[in-house]
């Protein structure tokens, strides 16, 4: 058969397309555990996170999830797309409730989980799970100094977050006054976040509620 010729050409690219195929099957196949243990990994540190639960490394991280952490279903009444799953920690003698939660982005959903009280009044913390926004401007929200206001910050009457030229993009550190600053050129995606973090509250609230 000639290697100029059309019935060469169709056999090799069958060939090699099959070749392809089976080598990717065989590496999705082969990587199915690494990756399910990693998105294990990545819930399990965003609730530490958000409970503010350090750890050194994977291992420190499991252990201390499975020892400090029981995760439980919201009450059928309270399941929605928005709310995930839920969590109970009790630390430093008070108990704590955490949240996974989704609500709407600039570009997508932006998915977080919430820690705080039983009765919502004070942020444990917050830790964004996953997120769709801008690099360098709404993406900002998973930066430390944006996420690091929320803990400890007073949330009776809701957070807000602020944004255009009231926010100074560097921070707030009054964690008593319910305001958060928001990322500078980015007022949209932070006025997103103020609404999702709201909508975390009041489902913390409610299954807390629902749990005693």
């Amino acid at each position: 058969m000639k290697k100029d010729s059309i019935l060469y050409l169709v056999l090799f690219t069958f060939v090699a397309t099959a070749l392809f195929v089976t080598l990717l099957a065989l590496a999705n196949e082969g990587t199915k555990p690494l990756v399910a243990a990693n998105r294990e990994f990545s819930a399990q540190s965003a609730v530490l996170d958000a409970l503010g639960i350090a750890y050194a490394g994977k291992d420190e991280a499991r252990a201390l999830y499975r020892d400090s952490v029981q995760a439980f279903e919201p009450a059928p009444g309270l399941a929605s797309a928005a709310l995930g799953r839920a969590y109970r920690a009790r630390l430093e003698g008070a108990d704590y409730v955490a949240v996974e939660f989704t609500g709407a982005g600039l570009w997508g959903g932006i998915t977080i989980v919430l820690a705080a009280d039983p009765a919502g009044e004070r942020i444990r913390g917050v830790q964004i799970v996953s997120q769709n926004e801008t690099p360098g401007l709404g993406g900002r929200i998973e930066e430390p100094w944006f996420l690091g206001q929320f803990r400890g910050e007073a949330a009776r009457g809701g957070v807000r977050i602020a944004v255009g030229a009231e926010s100074k993009g560097t921070g707030d550190a009054d964690p008593g006054n319910g305001l958060v600053d928001g990322v500078s050129g980015a007022s949209r995606t932070s006025a997103a976040f103020e609404t999702i973090v709201n909508g975390a509250l009041e489902a913390l609230r409610a299954v807390a509620g629902g749990d005693k």
